[in-house]
């Protein structure tokens, strides 16, 4: 039986969908939902405006906050006993999970974020977790 489950979200109806999987798959289990803040840079759409913060580490917090919220709701709304604890990261979405990955024993993630090119194919980020994680990983579509 899976107890320890971590679920990366991003605020996509993806991650949302991975997280719902999870919380019907594993009734019983921990979840912990990572909201992994990208840092800022030209290249990262939203994540710029993050730049402009006095306190970067503080506005990507809050930034985190809307996903988070979200999470509540969908475990409360949720059969099961599962626990939920939320994590939050400034960095790189990949190596925010695959160095969090090994506490867990299995990782669930959804298949792409929101953008278009994200929905013509399994997401960058999705892909590269499926490769390199070392334990297993669900993705859910």
């Amino acid at each position: 039986m899976i107890s320890r489950v971590l679920v990366p979200m991003d605020g996509s109806e993806m991650s949302e969908h991975a997280l719902e999987y999870a919380l019907e798959a594993y009734p019983d289990a921990d979840i912990t939902v990572l909201c992994v803040v990208g840092e800022p840079s030209s290249m990262w759409g939203s994540a710029t405006g993050l730049a402009l913060a006095d306190d970067l580490e503080v506005a990507a917090q809050e930034h985190a906050q809307s996903t988070f919220d979200r999470a509540r709701e969908l475990a409360a709304d949720a059969d099961g006993d599962a626990t939920l604890e939320t994590v939050f990261e400034l960095g790189h979405p990949v190596r925010a999970i695959l160095d969090r990955a090994d506490d867990y024993e299995t990782v669930v993630v959804g298949s792409h974020g929101g953008s278009l090119s994200d929905r013509l194919f399994v997401g960058n980020v999705a892909e590269k977790v499926v490769r390199r994680s070392p334990v297993p990983v669900v993705v859910v579509r």
